[in-house]
């Protein structure tokens, strides 16, 4: 705690005029951008400022990036597609699935990215997970676009969107090739899913579901994998659950410090080694 306290005042000290703002939007912002990234600002020795905001007006808040020449800002919920006409341009990892959690600005250009789709794809790889399984996907908003994506990519075919949004659980089924139910009880014919992912709010700190199941008792206990994209806490009632029936578990800090670092690179064009990014993520999570 002192170490993280005598990093804060050496950022905080260093502010000048030169400095370059980073920042985020969400809805309900939180700390571990702020601290992730202020920690590496740091211990790499750059000249660099991060701050978390919420906003009422996007627009605004999208031009003000490009007015004041903020270098980058992270997207979260549930501005993560309204921003994208906003933009100049789309990286493919964005422009394919039509989500956005990165702007980066070159000059007064601005383009979209989409770490969280990196991340995913890098925890579909580490963890072994294999396009012969059965994937039951819950949620539809942006970040889902951008798990379900990674999902397709790495091969999965055998895929179902669980939403009770109809219009939206379906498109994203449709682009991604899988099949949509509203429910899984209407759907009790089907073969259980050996990988259960959440992405939604469901179990969230703070939120009015937070000691929500994102799926039923049944479903974890069928499965052999549990992933929960919900990253605060990591402990979520989901991995909770998975945990205590035996299942393998993907956390949701895993996707915050991957796609936390992607932006890092974005926005610096320096890469932490392992051991640096180590020390941020236990700072910011701490």
């Amino acid at each position: 705690m002192e170490k993280n306290a005598m990093t804060e005042a050496r950022t905080l000290a260093s502010v000048s005029r030169d400095t370059v703002l980073c920042m985020s939007l969400s809805a309900r912002p939180g700390n571990f951008g702020t601290r992730f990234q202020n920690h590496l600002y740091a211990e790499l020795g750059l000249d660099y400022l991060y701050k978390a905001f919420s906003t009422t007006d996007l627009a605004a808040a999208i031009g003000g990036i490009r007015a004041l020449g903020i270098r980058g800002c992270a997207i979260s919920m549930p501005f993560k597609e309204a921003c994208i006409p906003l933009l100049d341009s789309l990286d493919a990892s964005a422009a394919a699935i039509g989500s956005v959690n990165t702007i980066v600005n070159d000059r007064g250009h601005l383009r979209g990215y989409n770490t969280d789709y990196i991340a995913v794809a890098r925890l579909i790889e580490r963890h072994g997970l294999t396009p012969d399984m059965r994937l039951v996907l819950r949620g539809s908003g942006g970040m889902a676009k951008a798990v379900a994506s990674a999902f397709r990519d790495a091969g999965f075919a055998h895929g179902t969107v669980l939403a009770r949004n109809e219009a939206a659980g379906r498109a994203l089924a449709g682009s991604c090739g899988f099949d949509w139910v509203p429910d899984l009880a209407q759907d009790r014919s089907a073969p259980a899913a050996d990988l259960l992912v959440n992405v939604t709010p469901l179990g969230m700190a703070g939120g009015p579901d937070s000691e929500t199941l994102a799926f039923e008792a049944p479903a974890i206990a069928a499965a052999a994998w549990v992933f929960d994209v919900v990253a605060i806490p990591v402990e979520t009632p989901l991995i909770r659950a998975a945990r205590a029936a035996g299942r393998h578990v993907i956390t949701g800090d895993a996707v915050l410090v991957l796609q936390g670092l992607e932006q890092f690179v974005l926005y610096t064009g320096r890469r932490p080694d392992q051991a640096q990014c180590a020390r941020a993520a236990a700072v910011a999570l701490a």
